[in-house]
């Protein structure tokens, strides 16, 4: 069977390379990487504007990623920026939700990487703590700069998440926002502080979110997950 195709979301940033510096879509290479590791075929998704666009997008893949990136726009929860929340994107969370509500129609398998934890719990209506620091009193889960934090992180008994990381794992974080409210779905894993740190959909469909980087990883037990679950939904559309 061919390897089956997981969608990237991607940043649309100013950057520079060679001679040339001007926007660009990137994205780290490590999602690429650690999903052809698991044995999937990573595909790039820039923001698109377009009726109908995600439609089309979501129609090719086997499975979708939202990864990181910067803040969601607080206006999509109906809140007010707290003077730490800077640089959201409106392209890429109008793309992301797009991408989100396409895949939510043919049950497509979803994971959400930090940023995608976030705007996929918007997505269904619920709010973020917009500067974590404020309620945990430390910045443990993202120290500053290009580091990531080492969170130590319990998964729920029995929930999907568990079955593919196990029940106790350190983690790399880089989040300043977290999860408040997530209608739908179900808190699957905690850092002791008290933080969400992952939550899953209800149901036989592989939709799960994470706000910690298992790119960064050796341990990618959640993308071979992912992978594993597109390639059957590849098998039961064909």
């Amino acid at each position: 069977m061919a390897a089956p195709v997981i969608g990237l979301s991607t940043y649309r940033e100013q950057a520079a390379w060679g001679v040339w510096q001007q926007p660009a879509d990137l994205l780290p290479t490590q999602y690429a990487d650690a999903v052809t590791a698991t044995g999937g075929l990573p595909v790039l998704l820039p923001p698109v504007t377009g009726v109908g666009a995600a439609d089309e997008v979501v129609a090719r893949l086997d499975a979708l990623v939202v990864t990181g990136g910067a803040d969601v726009d607080p206006a999509r929860y109906g809140a007010e920026p707290h003077p730490r929340t800077a640089g959201w994107r409106p392209d890429r969370d109008a793309w992301e939700t797009a991408l989100l509500d396409a895949a939510a129609s043919v049950g497509l398998p979803v994971l959400g990487v930090c940023r995608g934890m976030q705007l996929m719990a918007v997505h269904a209506g619920g709010a973020l703590d917009q500067h974590t620091p404020d309620l945990v009193g430390h910045e443990e889960h993202s120290p500053g700069g290009d580091a990531f934090g080492a969170v130590a992180v319990r998964t729920a008994s029995g929930s999907r998440l568990a079955g593919l990381v196990g029940e106790v794992l350190e983690v790399r974080c880089h989040h300043h926002q977290s999860v408040r409210d997530h209608p739908g779905y179900t808190g699957v894993a905690h850092a002791d502080d008290g933080t969400l740190e992952a939550m899953e959909a209800p149901g036989e469909r592989f939709c799960l979110a994470v706000q910690w980087h298992p790119e960064t990883a050796a341990d990618v037990g959640l993308l071979a997950g992912l992978v594993r679950a597109a390639s059957s939904y590849a098998a039961d559309r064909a």
